[in-house]
Order: C-alpha cells, then structure tokens, then sequence
C-alpha cells in the first residue's frame, strides 16, 4: 500500500520511517499515542504534523504489521 506522507530515507533517522519533510518518526508518534497523548496535543507539541500526518502513521503502521509472519502455536 502507498503511503505518501510516509518516507523512509537512510539519511534521516536511520532510515526510519518519517512523515514526510520531518524527522518524526511513525514510532514517535505511536509512542506517543500509547502513552495517552492525545491528537491535539501531539499536534500543539509538534507544529509540522496534522491530523492526516498521524492518521498516517497509524495506517503505516497496521499496513507493516498486516504483513508481519504468523508464527504458529506448538
């Protein structure tokens, strides 16, 4: 799947995946997210990002962990 404001370059943050033009990462953002944060105060505490912007990050997220290999139980 196509994620446009998701960009991976190995020249910013390791090759991590970015939303595009920052150097947030899709894990910072998720981090945040599981720490309570809400959209608005991601957005208040990082001006570059919108609500698409880590709308995104989820997708990016669930899309990678939709691929990941299932290990079967012994």
């Amino acid at each position: 799947m196509q994620h446009p404001r998701i960009k991976r370059d190995p020249k910013v943050m390791f090759g991590k995946p970015v939303i595009a033009g920052t150097r947030i990462t899709v894990e910072h953002i998720l981090r945040l997210l599981g720490a309570g944060d809400t959209v608005e105060e991601i957005i208040e505490d990082y001006p570059p990002l919108t609500v698409e912007d880590i709308r995104a990050a989820q997708n990016y997220a669930a899309d990678y962990l939709a691929h990941e290999s299932l290990v079967a139980a012994e």
